[in-house]
């Protein structure tokens, strides 16, 4: 997964997003699937060349229907209603790395997600690389 923070909602913070999550996982190029909703900035064309640059095929929601988009509004939730609404930081660096901290911890190592069978983000992951790896 990758993720940036800032102020504004501009095409160049998930640019940096994607960036993050490519160095993270790998790419199948034409196979990897990068999904979200209809924002401007992830249908500019800035953006779409970003995605295939790095062979990823860009796939959005229907018009108005948030469930199609129901995993990234389901997390974005959760780490609303977990941290960022119970803190109070003196400075944006400290939530932004207080934030990160939560998603890199405890979100995908500790954190048990019902949707996967009360599992980690960490462990699923790492089950799917094994089993592919197996195939």
């Amino acid at each position: 997964m990758g993720y940036a923070m800032a102020d504004h909602m501009h095409t160049s913070l998930v640019c940096q997003a994607i960036d993050m999550a490519v160095r993270r996982c790998p790419v199948e190029e034409g196979v990897t699937l990068f999904h979200s909703d209809r924002g401007s900035q992830y249908t500019s064309q800035r953006f779409l060349n970003h995605l295939k640059g790095y062979g990823i095929r860009p796939s959005v929601g229907r018009t108005g229907v948030c469930w199609d988009n129901a995993w990234a509004e389901s997390f974005n939730a959760t780490l609303k209603n977990e941290r960022v609404y119970r803190m109070v930081c003196p400075t944006k660096n400290k939530a932004m790395n207080d934030i990160a901290s939560r998603i890199e911890l405890r979100y995908n190592h500790i954190r048990l997600h019902s949707a996967l069978g009360y599992r980690t983000p960490d462990e699923v992951e790492s089950e799917f690389l094994d089993l592919n790896k197996a195939a």
